[in-house]
């Protein structure tokens, strides 16, 4: 672990001394309830928040330093987070002061539970230093579980209050001290955040504290050492699931840690074992799978190589070429092999309109009413995605395959020692229209927020030459509306991908290729969907 600035230590070290003798006085008050006790900590709110204001000032120039490595800041970030929670700890001690003295009959503030929930935040306090100089996370797993405890005297609290509620006169005095117990369950969520701030110091990101019990569980499955973990931040999903690589101190444990909601891994368990079956060697091996509650997490194989996205923003031309052709050459074949006689519907219409919601969150001014240009009549977006969506219901696609469902520039992975194509992030596979695909790596490339000439030319030569070699399938396979359905395709993409985008002249840019594609697409007649032909070069050059 970095080294613990001085000002900080000994500040958090006058901080807990002065928060142990706070809550003696307050336990001291639940033995024998006296006003004159119950002042004497009251008046003592200055003392700790001028501790914690120290903590706060030192880790701030600590952090405007120039030179600061990654586990530096994180132990700078997450000492201030301790010192706010050991005062919330004091303020909640007065609270529950407060509350109490508002008791009339003092019987009420039961002695055989309040100090002992109180003796129990002493005990945890006294553990957070030697858990920081020690980085012992052991001892911050034990500050972090007396959330439990505190929780468990709490209800116990809770059932007998309500229950003598429901015959009882002295409702008054029973709800202060059902009150003054709830601020001290509250000090539990404080010490179960103090100790996943010594935690994500421990390990090298920010933990939550049942993340890190996942994270332990499911390692004990593999060969690897968990005791001295690190984990290394490599992306946080849109739905709140985080993506890190983890090794050890003393071993590299070649792996990817993923968790989030649970249905969601479920998804990307299911997918990754769908394209072993179907494609072997195209997705990542997972190594070890854990559920807890409604959340899980994956241990999945840790793949060699580059996104597409890393390659395209900052390889050469060799080897963007090369990343072309192999990613050329997999999907042909992929496509190829997967290939059903069932049709497909993309249903790209229906996934626009239920997305716009979003989009109008992020950017409320785009296409939400008619308009007029002179004396034309500019039907809303809306009504254009309504009409679309009658002209894409009767138009499915001839044949089915197995799309990655997520195809982003992001989820696509190029090892150039073996020359070979990877997929991960794989929770929407399915049989589907291979458009779906093709679409959203389209937009991908536009959309990236590089304003660079020489980048933008590069990504447009990109984007036609995929485009090319589609068609090319697409004509192999008798594919005669592969334009037309792509046209919607990107239609929705270009109009979606803007609610990730707070670029507003970039975003407008993209919302108005949306129209220009819906409207396109509607002013080919019914019937005549196979000659409909796509402006490729223009919609993605800027």
């Amino acid at each position: 672990m970095a080294r613990l600035p001085r000002a900080i230590g000994e500040n958090l070290h006058f901080l807990c001394a002065e928060l142990d003798g706070q809550l003696a006085g307050l336990q001291s008050y639940f033995e024998a309830p006296a006003t004159g006790v119950a002042q004497k900590v009251i008046l003592r709110a200055g003392y700790s928040d001028n501790l914690r204001a120290r903590v706060h000032n030192a880790s701030q120039r600590g952090l405007s330093a120039r030179k600061l490595g990654q586990s530096q800041r994180m132990l700078l970030q997450n000492m201030d987070m301790v010192g706010r929670n050991l005062d919330m700890i004091s303020r909640l001690a007065r609270r529950s002061l407060i509350h109490a003295e508002d008791v009339q009959r003092k019987e009420m503030l039961r002695p055989e539970v309040y100090p002992k929930a109180i003796k129990s935040v002493r005990r945890s306090i006294a553990d957070i230093l030697p858990a920081i100089e020690a980085s012992e996370s052991k001892l911050a797993v034990a500050i972090g579980q007396s959330k439990g405890r505190l929780d468990d005297l709490y209800d116990q609290v809770f059932r007998t209050y309500t229950r003598d509620m429901r015959k009882s006169k002295q409702t008054e005095d029973l709800a202060n001290s059902l009150l003054a117990a709830n601020e001290l369950r509250r000090m539990g969520d404080a010490l179960q955040s103090i100790s996943e701030g010594i935690l994500s110091v421990n390990i090298g990101q920010s933990v939550q504290f049942e993340r890190y019990f996942t994270l332990r569980s499911i390692l004990s499955r593999t060969d690897a050492n968990n005791d001295d973990l690190e984990l290394e931040p490599l992306a946080e999903t849109r739905s709140g699931g985080a993506i890190s690589s983890v090794k050890s101190r003393n071993e590299s444990v070649d792996a990817v840690f993923k968790d989030g909601a649970l249905q969601k891994v479920r998804e990307e368990r299911a997918g990754v074992k769908s394209w072993h079956s179907i494609y072997p060697g195209l997705a990542p091996k997972i190594l070890s799978y854990e559920k807890r509650g409604q959340s899980a997490a994956l241990l999945i194989e840790h793949l060699p190589g580059r996104t597409f996205e890393h390659i395209l923003l900052n390889e050469s031309d060799l080897h963007v070429s090369e990343a072309q052709r192999a990613l050329t050459k997999t999907l042909r074949d992929i496509w190829k092999r997967t290939r059903t006689d069932e049709p497909a519907d993309m249903g790209s219409m229906v996934q626009l309109a239920r997305r716009m919601k979003d989009v109008r969150r992020v950017h409320p001014d785009f296409g939400a009413g008619a308009s007029q240009l002179g004396e034309v009549d500019l039907p809303s977006f809306d009504t254009l995605v309504a009409r679309a969506n009658k002209r894409e219901r009767a138009l499915k696609a001839p044949f089915s395959v197995h799309i990655h469902g997520d195809f982003n520039l992001d989820n696509v992975i190029y090892d150039p020692v073996e020359k070979k194509i990877r997929f991960i992030d794989l929770h929407r596979s399915r049989y589907m229209d291979y458009v779906q695909d093709v679409s959203v790596f389209m937009v991908s490339n536009y959309r990236l927020q590089i304003q660079d000439g020489p980048i933008r030319s590069r990504i447009a030569g990109v984007v036609c030459d995929f485009h090319g070699m589609v068609a090319k399938f697409a004509r192999s396979q008798k594919d005669r509306t592969f334009e037309y359905r792509l046209a919607l395709g990107l239609a929705r993409s270009f109009a979606t991908s803007t609610r990730f985008i707070f670029d507003r002249a970039h975003a407008r840019r993209m919302f108005l290729r949306s129209r220009f594609l819906l409207e396109q697409a509607l002013s080919c007649p019914p019937g005549k969907e196979e000659r409909f032909k796509l402006p490729i070069r223009e919609l993605f050059s800027d």
